[in-house]
């Protein structure tokens, strides 16, 4: 294995162990990204020179946390002291901030190299960047942490940040092949990322393992975080299949492809089943939209009032349907997030997590669009973390992922889980059964 093709937690691993030195890392990084970068366009960003300042700095100085010497890209909505920050928009082309987000911070704090911002779409929301799916580059890698998915699944760093307003973090690990963490609600600082919606917008991560996102998790949490969350031999999850209301829109192949994988979790032991959802949660996708929609029309007033023309129109037409939410509308929307989540404790306390599709298929062809995050939305208006795993493939050979969704606050469990679905679906539950 080359040095580029290792995790998050392998390089952490051996950089510590004096295995390997993170310029030795940062380097054979750096020569993946001159190989790929002009066909994937990832990074919006990049100082080799100083990446390489940052590791060397790095080598000479006795371990400092769990993630010294790893490099990792930052999302570029994400404020970075020492690289332009532009948020995806020609409004801010070449804005230096004069902090790092609180993110930023506590990754280098944890011996992270920062090695630079990768493509988001316009303030996050819909219109694409430049970034091409590395599995196939007429297909979209998803959005909005378009580069942040695609530099992870392309080898260019073991890991990186993005962050999820709709279905921002979910719908590229999908499409990308990546396993992509949404915390719940408020578990991570928001300190100095650029805000699209503030009841919704959650920083996440992008990686190729499940323990990967879990040492980014407890570098973005101060390093408190110290369980592995290691399933034991003889643990096993109780996972439920939610079709959600939106079931129908999901392809055929997927469908087939999550009730085959629950039917291969019992025959390895886990405790399954089917969850119907209350039906007072099937309003859920459109009041996420109510809700964004309003929180972006003051979030963006700036941009709308000042510089209205180099908005793009989904830009403008989400801060116009803003304008004409009222009130009312908007605070029964939040009123709502509140009620779904004491709907949801009963079927919490029967299952650990619940699982449904990350996206209704594979990466679609064409660079002009995203595509639709509306497996998202519900559990984002409810604050629940989730969790998108590479599952399966499409017929036209793309990746497809599968969601596991947690209870709130119930992180934890849900990475427990996740660790034993990755097992199986890597052929590493011990079971005669499976």
């Amino acid at each position: 294995m080359q040095p580029h093709e290792m995790g998050v937690a392998q390089a952490a691993a051996a950089i510590r162990e004096k295995r390997l030195t993170s310029v030795e890392l940062v380097q054979d990084c750096l020569a993946a990204i001159v190989r790929r970068e002009p066909d994937v366009r990832a990074w919006q960003h990049l100082d080799a020179d100083q990446a390489m300042q940052q590791a060397v700095a790095l080598d000479q100085t006795p371990v400092k946390g769990c993630l010294h010497g790893v490099p990792i890209g930052i999302k570029d909505i994400i404020n970075t002291k020492d690289m332009p920050t532009e948020y995806g928009s020609s409004i801010y082309r070449g804005n230096r901030p004069v902090a790092d987000a609180a993110c930023v911070a506590l990754l280098r704090r944890a011996g992270a190299v920062i090695m630079g911002k990768t493509v988001t779409t316009e303030f996050a929301f819909f219109r694409p960047g430049k970034t091409r799916n590395p599995r196939r580059l007429t297909h979209t890698p998803g959005g909005s942490s378009s580069g942040s998915a695609a530099a992870v699944a392309d080898h260019m760093v073991p890991g990186a940040l993005g962050s999820q307003t709709a279905g921002s973090i979910i719908r590229p690990a999908s499409y990308c092949g990546v396993v992509g963490y949404k915390p719940s609600y408020g578990d991570f600082s928001l300190v100095g990322v650029k805000g699209l919606s503030h009841s919704l917008d959650t920083l996440g991560t992008l990686t190729r393992s499940v323990v990967d996102a879990m040492l980014l998790r407890r570098a973005l949490l101060g390093g408190a975080d110290e369980d592995t969350h290691e399933p034991s031999a003889h643990w096993v999850p109780s996972i439920a299949l939610c079709r959600t209301p939106s079931w129908s829109q999901a392809s055929f192949e997927v469908q087939a492809g999550i009730e085959k994988l629950l039917a291969r979790l019992s025959s390895c032991g886990a405790r399954v089943g089917e969850v119907t959802l209350p039906d007072g949660l099937n309003s859920f996708t459109e009041l996420q939209k109510v809700l964004m929609s309003y929180e972006a029309a003051r979030s963006l007033a700036y941009e709308f009032d000042v510089s209205p023309e180099r908005l793009s129109n989904s830009i403008r037409e989400l801060v116009e349907a803003g304008i004409g939410v009222c009130r009312e509308d908007y605070l029964s929307a939040r009123s709502a997030s509140e009620w779904g989540g004491q709907q949801l404790e009963p079927v919490f306390e029967r299952w650990d997590v619940l699982l449904a599709p990350s996206s209704p298929g594979p990466a679609p062809a064409g660079l002009e669009n995203t595509g639709d995050p509306i497996f998202s939305r519900m559990w984002m208006l409810l604050g629940l973390p989730t969790l998108s795993l590479p599952a399966f493939y499409g017929s036209d050979g793309l990746p497809v992922g599968v969601q596991l969704v947690g209870m709130r606050l119930g992180d934890d469990r849900l990475f427990r889980c996740a660790r034993w679905v990755e097992r199986v679906l890597s052929d590493r539950v011990s079971s005669s059964s499976c």
